[in-house]
Order: structure tokens, then C-alpha cells, then sequence
């Protein structure tokens, strides 16, 4: 078993933090994990990129292939095309539906959602609103992790279980909340 994903998205919004949660997940169930990350322009709202590859033997590259990615999880849908060369024919996007406005000549919202739904596997979620309705509106990170879960190697229990550890030390209401927010993503 082999997985390769890529998580994209804007700096602030969590994509490295995606990473870690399901990296740690995976080495929770003994698989290997190899992690790539660019971090662009994060602090002025630049391309963050990070590559995820997990397989239940010695994995040589951090990088997934051009073409090769089971899994593209992006935290604005931008995003997610940027990378679609990456994807395989067979592999699926999970993508957050709102935008992050950050360059004057954004493309035409609907343009780039219909886009999307030409690919055959997959989600487009309002993460925002889901993260609200959790209680706690920066858990949009941990909601596409939920969205990107039934995609993952690893279990829903142990995600949720490396989501509860990964916040251990934050208030009980935080904990709840981005659990919650990776149920809400889940369900989607």
C-alpha cells in the first residue's frame, strides 16, 4: 500500500498542520511516512505546499510523481487547481469551497468550482461554516481532515485520537471543537 498526497492551500490556514495531524496518524498504525514542504510567501498570504507520502514499506522520495497523487486536500480551491498535475486519474480532491482573495485578477469563483466538479472523485465543502458550527472557527484545518478521511490510510479513530493528543495541552473546549470539526468534515 502506497499513498501519495498533496495539501495545499495559503499561509495561516493550516496546511502544515494537516500534515502533521495525518503523518502522525499514519506512524500511530507502523506505516512509513515521508513529508515535503514549501512554504512559499506564507506570511503575506503566499502558496503553502506540502507533500505526504505514507506506505506500509520503505518510502525512497519525499516527493509524490507528477500524476501520482491519490489525494490533493486544499484549504482554498485555487489551490487545488494549482496542482492538479500532480493528481492521478484515479485520485480524488478535497477542497474547501471558500476563497482566499489574496491576488487582484482571482479567477471567476463559479469558473473554478465547476472545474472541480469535472473530476470524478471529488468534495467540495464549506469548511468555514462547518467550523463554526463546531465552535471554533480556525478548526477549518481539522474539518478537511475529516472531508479527506474516508481517502486517508489510516482510521477515522486514529486521526481523531492524534487530533485529541495534538491539542492536549488547550483548553477541554478546544479539544472538543476540533474534534467536533473533523466529525463535521467527516459526515460533509
Amino acid at each position: 500500500m502506497k499513498k501519495d498526497i498533496i495539501l495545499a492551500g495559503v499561509g495561516g490556514q493550516g496546511v502544515l498542520s494537516i500534515a502533521v495531524i495525518i503523518a502522525q496518524a499514519a506512524v500511530k498504525e507502523g506505516l512509513s511516512v515521508r513529508q515535503s514542504e514549501v512554504h512559499g510567501m506564507a506570511q503575506r498570504g503566499g502558496a503553502v505546499l506540502a507533500h505526504l507520502r505514507i506506505a506500509d514499506t520503505r518510502i525512497a522520495s519525499d516527493l509524490a510523481p507528477q500524476g501520482g497523487a491519490d489525494l490533493i486536500i486544499a484549504m482554498e480551491p485555487l489551490e487545488s487547481l494549482r496542482y492538479l498535475l500532480w493528481l492521478s486519474p484515479e485520485g480524488a480532491l478535497v477542497t474547501a469551497a471558500e476563497p482566499v482573495r489574496n491576488i487582484g485578477n482571482y479567477p471567476d469563483l463559479p469558473l473554478i468550482l465547476e472545474t472541480i466538479q469535472r473530476i470524478p472523485r471529488h468534495r467540495i465543502l464549506d469548511a468555514g461554516a462547518l467550523a463554526k458550527e463546531a465552535g471554533l472557527a480556525r478548526a477549518v484545518n481539522m474539518v478537511m481532515v475529516g472531508a479527506a478521511s474516508p481517502f486517508l490510510p489510516v482510521s477515522a479513530e486514529t486521526l481523531e485520537r492524534t487530533i485529541m493528543d495534538s491539542f492536549a495541552s488547550k483548553d477541554s473546549s478546544v479539544i472538543q471543537a476540533n474534534r467536533k470539526a473533523f466529525a463535521l468534515g467527516r459526515a460533509g
